[in-house]
């Protein structure tokens, strides 16, 4: 009996990890890969079910305070999923699924079949477009350069060695961020160190720490100032311009219908659902620059 109870309780355990939080939905992962329906068998059938894995990022895709998923690119799926009810009498289910790891994140949705999405903030590169769909972009970022608010404002990159001399650098893993630390470090900085975080929370409380250097996002670091951290924007080291998409396995036949939907009613970003997410999630004036970053 103890032993049946034991394979009981660790057959739950198995299932629960790999369960979104809001319900009893888990991932169908079949050899390791994540599967979903096709938009070719949605249409069809006039009803189906698409996966959402996406990274917890305050804003964006996280728990309000009665613990329901929520955040700007969650909401833009569900938006999705109401315009094609709409537009095309589809009933879409959508399964959102947690992955906490980033690098973890990108490869699920590069390996994954069918209608599987990863909303995780991701860059559009070309080099990315070789291993995955993008939907048109949804978001104008900033990159910032960021130190303790100590730390005296850097006038010119090629006086980075000196001038952080005392500071390692901290990279949340895989992303264009570590990129850019590793290209300081090629072009200016020999000796440097960089160390890997985990998580946007981790790089602003290292950095805040007073012990490190770091580029993050614009809004993160507008963010964490509201909230009284101790930081210090470096704009000399700005890297404007970046777009974030929703992303899909490359060849996924949902990839056109993302793109319509983006471009119906004269552009989904243009509208002013879109502004109120951004104004709703990250507070009217991170909202504002990022708009303003679009223009």
């Amino acid at each position: 009996m103890l032993k049946q109870l034991s394979l009981c309780i660790a057959a739950l355990s198995i299932l629960m990890s790999a369960c979104d939080q809001s319900g009893s939905d888990y991932a169908d992962r079949r050899d390791g890969v994540d599967h979903a329906d096709r938009f070719e068998s949605v249409s069809e059938r006039g009803h189906g079910r698409i996966e959402v894995l996406y990274v917890p990022a305050t804003g964006w895709a996280y728990r309000d305070d009665r613990g329901e998923l929520t955040g700007v690119t969650v909401e833009i799926m569900r938006d999705f999923k109401r315009w094609l009810a709409r537009e095309q009498g589809l009933d879409l289910e959508l399964l959102f699924v947690t992955e906490r790891d980033w690098r973890r994140f990108y490869q699920r949705v590069v390996d994954a079949e069918g209608g599987v999405f990863g909303i995780g903030n991701v860059t559009i590169t070309e080099e990315r477009r070789q291993e995955l769909a993008f939907s048109p972009a949804y978001l104008t970022n900033v990159a910032v350069l960021i130190t303790h608010e100590s730390q005296a404002e850097l006038r010119a990159m090629v006086d980075i060695a000196g001038a952080f001399e005392d500071l390692s650098a901290l990279a949340f893993e895989g992303t264009l961020h570590e990129e850019r630390l590793q290209a300081i470090r090629a072009q200016y900085a020999p000796e440097l160190t960089i160390e890997s975080a985990q998580s946007n929370d981790a790089i602003i409380d290292g950095v805040a720490a007073g012990d490190y250097f770091a580029y993050i996002d614009a809004y993160n670091y507008w963010r964490a100032r509201e909230a009284g951290q101790p930081l210090r924007h470096h704009p000399v080291g700005d890297d404007p311009g970046e777009h974030f998409g929703i992303i899909m396995p490359r060849g996924s036949d949902w990839a056109p219908v993302m793109e319509a939907f983006f471009q119906a009613d004269d552009g989904y970003v243009q509208s002013e659902r879109y502004r109120s997410l951004l104004k709703r999630h990250l507070g009217e004036e991170v909202a504002e620059l990022l708009l303003s970053a679009a223009d």
